[in-house]
């Protein structure tokens, strides 16, 4: 069974204030191509459809454009979705009954009853049966109240107890998608700055392998990067496009995997995309930079650093008669080195409430109701700790 593997589309992504739509249209239109092409019998989208939980009118429209053109490929493919971090359960589970009947299969959410399993897809080829379980975006407050009291303590634990609750026969071909971060013992996976916001300082929304590892492919997504994690068959496919400056080294490509017989290695390829505009950081005198301007880079969304000691007239309006996707400018001398050492940082700590809304900010993408706040106020409350109010030292 041949298996297209991606996740982390962001759909409705915005890069320094540069509509994304575009590049994501190409991209998207770049993996139906690839699709017509080598056929595979599955395609897995593992989380992060969308860049926001409440996604615009342009980005559901792009969406939809690249399930019809997926619908059109004969014989059909069958798509497996699931949601992640990013994405509102309500939303794209939207019209999921409908779209069933065109083989695109959608979880949004885990197991919420003592009657409710994981979603399971069958697929034939011509080796039997695979089984592919479909793990949305998980928090262990999700799943609690399936277990006993102390049973869920951590995502680690919910993972493994969800996994465990499916009894699951092993000697069949088996694929999980998962949108979780994965270590593999002290292992952590390579991170880039578009995902950090997102991954817990000190590891505690983290799962070991350990719970998937029994699977014969883990179809990976929340990371940007592709890799893999502990073993080879449980793998990040990352973003097929780049979303930060910090993935400038990526190389964004279709994880295709091949699962001939039980016990037989898998196999895994990867099927190079082309962006429309590469992601990439450009640094020395401001003429050197503006001498590589080229009609294949000029249009590049940039990073620019500038190394000139002497102070140049306009560089930025420079630079954008030859570059005209700037995502920054920085200047970096001697100068600007002893500037930053002269300067006497004050350090700011925020009160326990302030802290909490810009962390809720970070962690949902919206502020916290004027309900949640007084909830948040009267629970710091009770652990008497003291607030201050503006105006306090």
């Amino acid at each position: 069974m041949k298996i297209f593997h991606i996740s982390d589309l962001h759909i409705g992504k915005q890069l320094h204030y540069y509509n994304m739509k575009e590049d994501q249209m190409a991209i998207l239109e770049q993996i139906v191509d690839k699709a017509k092409e080598l056929r595979p019998d599955v395609l897995i989208i593992a989380g992060d459809i969308y860049d926001k939980s409440v996604p615009s009118a342009e980005s559901y429209t792009i969406f939809n454009q690249f399930l019809n053109n997926l619908s059109r490929i004969e014989p059909h493919i069958p798509v497996l979705i699931i949601a992640g971090n990013h994405d509102s359960a309500e939303r794209l589970n939207y019209a999921s009954t409908f779209l069933e009947k065109h083989n695109i299969f959608i979880s949004v959410q885990p197991p919420s009853c003592d009657k409710e399993y994981l979603k399971k897809i069958v697929l034939k080829d011509e080796f039997g049966e695979v089984n592919f379980y479909m793990l949305p975006f998980t928090k262990p407050g999700y799943v609690r109240h399936l277990f006993d009291e102390g049973v869920i303590t951590s995502y680690d634990s919910a993972i493994k107890a969800l996994i465990a609750r499916e009894d699951i026969d092993y000697s069949k071909r088996n694929v999980l998608i998962s949108h979780q971060f994965y270590v593999s013992g002290d292992k952590s996976p390579d991170t880039c700055d578009s995902e950090q916001v997102y991954i817990t300082v000190g590891g505690i929304d983290s799962v070991d392998i350990e719970a998937v590892k029994d699977f014969d492919y883990v179809a990976l997504g929340h990371l940007h990067g592709a890799q893999s994690i502990g073993r080879s068959h449980i793998r990040y496919s990352g973003s097929p496009l780049k979303y930060s400056v910090s993935e400038e080294k990526h190389i964004k490509a279709i994880t295709m995997v091949t699962i001939n017989d039980k016990g037989t290695d898998i196999i895994i390829d990867r099927i190079p995309l082309a962006a429309l505009r590469d992601v990439r950081s450009e640094k020395g005198l401001l003429s050197d930079i503006i001498s590589r301007a080229s009609d294949e880079n000029r249009h590049d969304y940039l990073s620019i650093t500038i190394t000139d000691e002497d102070e140049i007239y306009k560089p930025k309006d420079q630079l954008e008669e030859h570059y005209d996707h700037i995502l920054e400018l920085k200047v970096e001398n001697n100068r600007t080195r002893a500037q930053l050492e002269q300067v006497d940082f004050k350090v700011t700590t925020l009160n326990p409430f302030e802290a909490f809304k810009q962390f809720y900010q970070e962690m949902q993408g919206a502020p916290m109701s004027s309900e949640e706040e007084q909830i948040m106020l009267d629970v710091i409350s009770k652990l008497h700790t003291p607030i201050a109010t503006e105006g306090d030292e």
